[in-house]
């Protein structure tokens, strides 16, 4: 099986994980692309779904599930996202699709969050994938000083512009042994909006596709 495969059958695993009635965080990415197509089969039985950008929203309401505004809410039972890269503790580096703020937000707002990936996202440390950190276009030459003196190698996206109106750095060659830290540290920045280390906020279940079926692992 190819990747996408991998991706599906990730996706339509946490199928099992919903709850008649309720309202479902939905992330961004391709691999959430093919949960969106599952939740379509049962958008009967569940309330909506709140969406972490743009793309995700069109793709909801172009499969018939309705859109509702996260800010009506408390909180969320459930939040389905996938991550770029996840570690053994569950600490994810988020934001390939330029929706980390948002997909932080509802993942904070969320009783349980279910990460959906292929294999090959699975690593013991994070970083070999370039952590995205949102900022606000005026602080992009401070916060790049301030990324190399921990080690990393910013460069700006190009051609980028979030759902935010923000605009997006990768860090390259940041090799993260401490998440928690690092997005402590990284957060601490004025002008940063948001970074794509998801070490606070952990996965609660995480539903790997696999070349043996879906793996399951709980925190």
């Amino acid at each position: 099986m190819n990747l996408n495969e991998l991706k599906k059958k990730a996706a339509w695993a946490a199928l099992d994980y919903i709850c008649p009635g309720t309202v479902i965080g939905v992330g961004t990415g391709s691999t959430v692309f093919y949960f969106i197509q599952a939740l379509s089969t049962v958008k009967n039985l569940i309330s909506g779904a709140v969406s972490s950008s743009n793309s995700s929203t069109f793709l909801l309401k172009k499969n018939g599930i309705e859109v509702l505004d996260l800010n009506t809410f408390d909180s969320l039972e459930i939040y389905v996202d996938s991550a770029d890269e996840i570690n053994n503790a569950m600490q994810m580096i988020k934001g390939g699709g330029a929706a980390l703020t948002r997909e932080k937000i509802i993942a904070a707002m969320s009783k349980k969050f279910i990460c959906i990936i292929d294999e090959s996202k699975k690593v013991n440390i994070l970083g070999t994938f370039p952590l995205p950190i949102e900022i606000i276009p005026m602080a992009i030459s401070y916060i790049s000083k301030e990324i190399l003196k921990i080690g990393g190698q910013p460069k700006l996206r190009e051609n980028i512009i979030t759902d935010n109106g923000n605009i997006i750095i990768d860090v390259y060659n940041l090799y993260i042994h401490d998440p928690i830290s690092i997005e402590k540290k990284i957060n601490s920045l004025p002008g940063v909006v948001s970074v794509g280390l998801f070490a606070s906020r952990v996965a609660d279940i995480v539903l790997i596709g696999t070349q043996k079926g879906v793996k399951i692992i709980n925190n």
